[in-house]
């Protein structure tokens, strides 16, 4: 692996518009936290099996290599238009790119993606290997969306994190809170419960749920857990919202109007599965600002 400065701000660079603007973003992260940005190109070398007949590996891998040196070069440009004083360090990597990834997230302070790729990120935000790096990465891992695909990210706005009480909800607490404080801006916590489960286990008799004596336990769950963070941190304002009905769908529609969306990487209740199969790919597909993913461990890093 190369030399990686602990803590940096990872960002997967691919060639794509989608890329360049996550890069934006990261900075931005970058700089709040007084940050390194780490900006990597991954390419995977094809095998070569008709070598009289195309160019050779060594051939291929320069071209590789002097692509990634080029987006690498415009990522750094769009960057420093805005962030000129940042420190930023750039990387080309021949690997698979979510295990180049989930590599640097073990030095890195979050890893950031665009919402769309080109080249060796094509697909990233698809199906398994999404899941993949949210699930393995040890770090929180940002898709960095707008309202629509050619959109830059969104600056104004609340950041909106979903509890549902375990584990996984109390690190995107942690990084909600932290996020909040840092961008002078409210926090939304949102936690949704339905007549299917509640937060400790599937119900016997789901349908004879009574709302008025589950929404009260559920407010008094989730003011127990938000009480240390109001404690460390008592000027920033925060609303905590309880809903009845579907996560995924109570968490889009916050995040019309956030300016981050965080979710822990599993959940229990009501969030079950939050980010496996179709559930994560409707987040990070359809949400109109950045989604954070954010693993079990002090502020998101998964403990070894």
């Amino acid at each position: 692996m190369s030399s990686v400065a602990e803590g940096a701000v990872v960002v997967g660079i691919d060639g794509s518009g989608s890329a360049r603007r996550a890069a934006v973003w990261a900075a931005g992260e970058a700089a709040k936290r007084g940050k390194r940005l780490r900006l990597v190109h991954v390419y995977t070398v094809p095998p070569v099996r008709m070598p009289g007949v195309v160019p050779s590996a060594d051939a291929i891998r320069s071209a590789f290599e002097a692509q990634g040196a080029r987006w690498l070069a415009e990522a750094c440009e769009a960057v420093a238009e805005r962030y000129p004083d940042l420190v930023v360090e750039t990387a080309a990597r021949e690997w698979a790119p979510v295990a180049a990834l989930i590599q640097e997230s073990q030095a890195a302070t979050m890893i950031v993606l665009g919402s769309r790729g080109l080249g060796g990120f094509t697909g990233l935000l698809v199906g398994s290997t999404a899941v993949a790096l949210a699930q393995h990465g040890h770090c929180p891992v940002v898709v960095a969306r707008g309202k629509r695909p050619e959109d830059v990210p969104p600056e104004d706005g609340p950041v909106v994190v979903g509890t549902d009480g375990s584990e996984s909800s109390d690190a995107a607490l942690a990084f909600a809170f932290d996020e909040a404080s840092l961008r002078g801006t409210d926090l939304i916590v949102v936690r949704v419960w339905n007549e299917v489960t509640d937060h400790e286990s599937v119900r016997a008799h789901a349908l004879a749920v009574d709302p008025g004596t589950v929404e009260p336990a559920e407010r008094r769950a989730v003011d127990e857990q938000l009480a240390p963070w109001l404690a460390k941190f008592p000027d920033l304002g925060v609303e905590t919202v309880v809903a009845r009905g579907r996560p995924v769908r109570a968490l889009l529609g916050f995040g019309e109007r956030a300016q981050l969306l965080v979710v822990g990487s599993r959940g229990r209740g009501g969030f079950q599965g939050m980010l496996l199969g179709s559930t994560s790919q409707a987040l990070v597909a359809h949400s109109e600002c950045p989604v954070a993913v954010v693993r079990p461990a002090s502020n998101g890093r998964e403990s070894e």
